[in-house]
């Protein structure tokens, strides 16, 4: 079956799509420019806008630069994460927050009784915050990148380690470490692996 395309010229430019897809690549080694952790806050200003099933919004992020947090942080990555992690210009831990229920009055105040009724169900608030703050980490890794920085998204570490280290208050369960940066450092990224063909991943039924 052929899809006929609309060519609308609202779409994006290749320049853009370039930008957020074709052209980003994940990011191992940055050169030593600071990025301001004011990035992240407006980066997720762009990235909340994404859907979430009733608006539920449960990503967190905890925002890591260079110093004694960092240090905490790293001793919690893989052995091939550690080095990059330590040495990235800024570090953002992305986390889902199981307790989003407390905000449904704000969020979703068109879902009358939700947040009660979920309350007494842990399980399932834990499972729907990991699927939707997963969403929400792709979200945030496009405003990234719109907005010119680089990102390196991880997940190899010892998430109980570091939740118990760093999240013990907040109860959040951290996801992702998502290391930022301004530019590529030589050698920063790796060949580009080949993706599926859109003829091989989907089907039209």
């Amino acid at each position: 079956m052929t899809l006929a395309l609309d060519l609308d010229p609202a779409r994006l430019d290749d320049a853009a799509l370039d930008l957020l897809f074709r052209e980003a690549r994940t990011v191992n080694r940055f050169t030593d420019d600071d990025v301001d952790p004011a990035e992240v806050m407006a980066a997720y200003d762009l990235a909340k806008w994404g859907p979430t099933a009733m608006n539920i919004s449960p990503l967190r992020l905890a925002v890591v630069p260079r110093g004694e947090a960092r240090e905490r942080l790293g001793s919690h990555m893989s052995d091939g994460n550690r080095a990059k992690t330590l040495e990235a210009p800024l570090v953002v831990v992305a986390a889902a927050d199981p307790a989003f229920h407390q905000h449904l009055d704000v969020l979703a105040p068109h879902r009358e009784g939700l947040a009660e009724d979920l309350e007494g169900k842990p399980e399932q608030r834990a499972s729907m915050a990991r699927t939707n703050a997963l969403l929400q980490i792709g979200y945030l890794v496009m405003a990234l990148r719109a907005r010119g920085l680089q990102v390196g998204p991880m997940g190899g570490f010892d998430a109980a380690g570091l939740d118990a280290d760093l999240f013990a208050e907040s109860g959040w369960t951290s996801l992702l470490v998502l290391n930022i940066g301004r530019e590529v450092a030589p050698g920063g990224t790796h060949p580009r692996a080949p993706r599926l063909d859109a003829t091989d991943a989907v089907t039209v039924l």
